[in-house]
């Protein structure tokens, strides 16, 4: 019996002695910053104690930072289309193509930047539907004639109403009233120039011309197309959403683009009336 009662009376000082001995726990994400170097005594830290300002390994934000995209600009003539060192705008030329226009919308998006989409007439006609899907993804609408025509070799009128006619056909397949165009083959005269900016439509020329119309692997267009920027420095990038080497090329484009330090910037036609009236009152 003696025996039995020696026996519990060393269990419970064991316990107790247990009880008694500091419990060493790692500290949880969240109170990280009672261990650090700031607060080397590792004790709680109360309301009124400077808290150091490092991010704590359990703050993360919904969504990371877009490095690519860069800021919004708002166009009603050419002379305001300024850009920034390692700024370039996107342009696509001569759509819009089922598979091939969507596939290069869906890239945009994952990328989150914006592009400006200058439109045939004829395909915008042909395909509204996708001419639509550019337009609700919230790009910029131009127009790029009726029938890509060389406009040099027209007579004025002749020019005019094929521009005009490609005007009215963008704005019925995307909804959207086109405030820019592009001469193809960059082919212009002084006379249509002067009676674009009278109609409040900025032309927007090209800075890095990719050639992806020539048969060259997506790679070779990218490292052409950075080449050129390099010399320049920023710019208008033309490329062209008829082609699937294009679309394939352009996630290689964005990530060098990124990974450079370039922005994207986004295009937003403002119309000089609209500004005038404004203004006025």
């Amino acid at each position: 019996m003696l025996s039995l009662r020696v026996a519990v009376s060393a269990l419970i000082a064991l316990s107790l002695a247990s009880c008694a001995t500091t419990k060493t726990e790692k500290p949880s994400a969240k109170t990280a910053f009672a261990a650090s170097t700031d607060n080397p005594t590792g004790k709680p830290l109360s309301a009124g104690d400077r808290v150091p300002m490092e991010p704590a390994t359990w703050f993360k934000p919904n969504r990371p930072r877009n490095a690519l995209a860069g800021r919004t600009l708002d166009v009603a003539s050419i002379g305001d289309l300024q850009l920034g060192p390692k700024e370039v705008v996107l342009t696509f030329d001569d759509g819009p193509v089922p598979g091939r226009t969507e596939r290069i919308l869906d890239t945009l998006a994952r990328y989150d930047v914006k592009a400006t989409f200058l439109m045939v007439g004829e395909m915008a006609k042909a395909h509204p539907a996708v001419a639509r899907k550019v337009a609700d993804a919230g790009h910029a609408i131009g127009s790029h004639t009726w029938s890509h025509a060389d406009l040099h070799k027209l007579s004025f009128d002749r020019a005019m109403a094929d521009i005009t006619r490609g005007e009215l056909a963008v704005k019925a397949g995307t909804g959207v009233e086109p405030g820019f165009f592009r001469f193809p083959y960059l082919s212009d005269s002084k006379s249509l120039r002067t009676k674009m900016a009278q109609r409040d439509v900025v032309v927007l020329d090209v800075a890095i011309d990719s050639k992806d119309y020539f048969k060259s692997a997506p790679s070779e267009i990218v490292d052409r197309t950075m080449e050129t920027l390099h010399r320049r420095g920023r710019g208008i990038i033309l490329m062209h959403d008829l082609h699937l080497r294009t679309a394939v090329m352009l996630p290689m484009l964005l990530e060098r683009l990124k990974a450079e330090g370039y922005k994207v910037v986004t295009l937003r036609h403002e119309r000089k009336k609209m500004m005038m009236l404004a203004s006025a009152n």
